[in-house]
Protein backbone atom coordinates (compact mmCIF):
# COMPACT_ATOMS: atom_id res chain seq x y z
CA UNK A 1 0.00 0.00 0.00
CA UNK A 2 1.12 3.39 -0.86
CA UNK A 3 1.04 6.29 1.52
CA UNK A 4 1.31 9.88 0.09
CA UNK A 5 1.13 12.85 1.52
CA UNK A 6 -0.63 16.13 0.73
CA UNK A 7 2.09 18.25 -1.48
CA UNK A 8 1.25 21.39 0.69
CA UNK A 9 0.62 20.72 4.01
CA UNK A 10 -1.80 23.37 5.73
CA UNK A 11 -0.28 25.28 8.40
CA UNK A 12 -2.84 23.83 10.81
CA UNK A 13 -1.06 19.81 10.46
CA UNK A 14 2.18 21.32 10.85
CA UNK A 15 1.28 23.41 14.08
CA UNK A 16 -0.28 19.82 15.30
CA UNK A 17 2.75 17.78 14.09
CA UNK A 18 4.83 20.31 16.28
CA UNK A 19 3.03 20.35 19.31
CA UNK A 20 2.39 16.53 19.05
CA UNK A 21 6.26 16.35 19.06
CA UNK A 22 6.96 18.66 21.65
CA UNK A 23 4.25 16.40 23.83
CA UNK A 24 6.80 13.40 23.44
CA UNK A 25 9.66 15.65 24.16
CA UNK A 26 8.28 16.77 27.78
CA UNK A 27 6.90 13.25 28.36
CA UNK A 28 9.94 11.68 27.56
CA UNK A 29 12.06 14.44 29.30
CA UNK A 30 10.19 15.06 32.47
CA UNK A 31 8.19 11.42 33.38
CA UNK A 32 10.42 8.68 35.09
CA UNK A 33 9.33 5.47 33.12
CA UNK A 34 9.97 3.27 35.84
CA UNK A 35 7.15 4.37 37.78
CA UNK A 36 3.59 4.66 37.88
CA UNK A 37 2.44 6.45 34.59
CA UNK A 38 -0.91 8.40 34.38
CA UNK A 39 -2.74 8.71 30.98
CA UNK A 40 -1.67 11.96 29.45
CA UNK A 41 -4.88 13.58 27.73
CA UNK A 42 -3.16 14.79 24.97
CA UNK A 43 -2.43 11.80 23.11
CA UNK A 44 -4.71 9.33 24.95
CA UNK A 45 -6.52 7.73 23.32
CA UNK A 46 -5.07 7.26 20.15
CA UNK A 47 -7.65 8.33 17.61
CA UNK A 48 -8.13 7.62 13.84
CA UNK A 49 -10.99 10.11 12.11
CA UNK A 50 -12.55 10.18 9.06
CA UNK A 51 -15.72 11.38 6.89
CA UNK A 52 -18.20 8.93 5.29
CA UNK A 53 -19.04 11.45 2.23
CA UNK A 54 -21.94 14.02 3.55
CA UNK A 55 -23.66 11.20 6.13
CA UNK A 56 -20.82 11.73 9.29
CA UNK A 57 -17.87 11.07 10.61
CA UNK A 58 -16.78 7.71 12.35
CA UNK A 59 -14.14 7.72 14.85
CA UNK A 60 -12.19 4.99 16.69
CA UNK A 61 -10.18 5.14 19.96
CA UNK A 62 -7.58 2.63 20.95
CA UNK A 63 -8.92 2.21 24.67
CA UNK A 64 -7.80 -1.28 25.58
CA UNK A 65 -8.81 -2.83 28.97
CA UNK A 66 -11.34 -0.29 29.53
CA UNK A 67 -15.14 -0.86 30.95
CA UNK A 68 -17.66 0.42 28.98
CA UNK A 69 -19.40 2.11 32.42
CA UNK A 70 -15.90 4.16 32.75
CA UNK A 71 -16.37 5.07 29.89
CA UNK A 72 -17.95 8.90 29.33
CA UNK A 73 -19.12 10.59 25.74
CA UNK A 74 -20.49 13.79 24.93
CA UNK A 75 -21.31 15.45 22.13
CA UNK A 76 -21.95 19.47 22.48
CA UNK A 77 -21.93 21.61 19.65
CA UNK A 78 -19.63 20.78 16.96
CA UNK A 79 -17.04 19.25 19.84
CA UNK A 80 -17.14 15.63 21.16
CA UNK A 81 -15.23 14.83 24.51
CA UNK A 82 -14.55 11.16 24.95
CA UNK A 83 -13.62 11.04 29.08
CA UNK A 84 -13.32 7.68 31.16
CA UNK A 85 -11.12 5.90 33.69
CA UNK A 86 -8.70 3.11 33.38
CA UNK A 87 -8.13 0.84 36.09
CA UNK A 88 -4.02 0.19 37.22
CA UNK A 89 -3.04 -3.12 38.09
CA UNK A 90 -3.09 -3.97 41.93
CA UNK A 91 -0.69 -2.31 44.60
CA UNK A 92 1.04 -5.41 45.34
CA UNK A 93 4.82 -5.08 47.37
CA UNK A 94 5.93 -8.62 45.68
CA UNK A 95 5.96 -6.72 42.07
CA UNK A 96 8.77 -4.87 41.35
CA UNK A 97 8.71 -3.46 37.89
CA UNK A 98 11.54 -3.77 35.21
CA UNK A 99 9.23 -1.32 32.38
CA UNK A 100 5.60 -0.31 33.14
CA UNK A 101 4.09 1.99 29.80
CA UNK A 102 0.70 1.27 29.90
CA UNK A 103 -0.75 4.03 31.21
CA UNK A 104 -4.00 4.37 33.70
CA UNK A 105 -6.39 6.52 35.46
CA UNK A 106 -8.46 9.54 34.43
CA UNK A 107 -8.20 11.02 30.79
CA UNK A 108 -10.34 13.84 28.35
CA UNK A 109 -9.42 13.82 24.97
CA UNK A 110 -11.50 16.04 22.89
CA UNK A 111 -11.85 17.05 19.20
CA UNK A 112 -13.31 19.82 17.17
CA UNK A 113 -16.15 18.14 14.62
CA UNK A 114 -15.73 19.73 10.79
CA UNK A 115 -19.97 19.88 11.35
CA UNK A 116 -23.04 19.84 13.38
CA UNK A 117 -24.10 16.54 14.10
CA UNK A 118 -27.42 14.83 14.88
CA UNK A 119 -27.18 13.64 18.63
CA UNK A 120 -30.28 11.60 18.89
CA UNK A 121 -28.60 9.37 15.87
CA UNK A 122 -24.93 8.99 17.52
CA UNK A 123 -23.89 5.26 17.80
CA UNK A 124 -21.27 4.16 19.81
CA UNK A 125 -19.71 0.43 20.44
CA UNK A 126 -16.57 -1.15 22.57
CA UNK A 127 -14.81 -4.47 20.45
CA UNK A 128 -11.60 -5.54 21.54
CA UNK A 129 -10.29 -2.48 23.19
CA UNK A 130 -11.81 -0.28 19.94
CA UNK A 131 -14.23 2.06 20.76
CA UNK A 132 -16.03 3.16 17.73
CA UNK A 133 -18.60 6.50 16.90
CA UNK A 134 -20.67 6.98 14.26
CA UNK A 135 -21.48 10.78 14.32
CA UNK A 136 -24.41 11.25 11.85
CA UNK A 137 -24.32 14.61 10.03
CA UNK A 138 -27.45 16.97 11.02
CA UNK A 139 -29.76 17.02 8.46
CA UNK A 140 -30.16 21.08 8.61
CA UNK A 141 -26.55 20.98 7.66
CA UNK A 142 -26.47 18.41 4.96
CA UNK A 143 -25.21 19.75 1.20
CA UNK A 144 -29.12 20.53 -0.50
CA UNK A 145 -29.34 20.39 -4.43
CA UNK A 146 -31.19 23.44 -5.60
CA UNK A 147 -33.17 23.25 -8.62
CA UNK A 148 -33.20 26.49 -11.19
CA UNK A 149 -36.40 27.45 -12.56
CA UNK A 150 -36.82 28.55 -15.77
CA UNK A 151 -38.57 31.63 -16.63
Amino acid sequence: MIYRRKSSPSLWEEMDKLQREMNRMFDSAFTNRLVDRPLNSHDFPAMNIWTKADSGQVITAEIPGMNVDDLDIKVVGETLTISGSRQGPANDENIRYHRQERGYGRFTRTIQLPFPIDVDNVEANYEKGVLKIWLPRAESDKPRKITVKAI
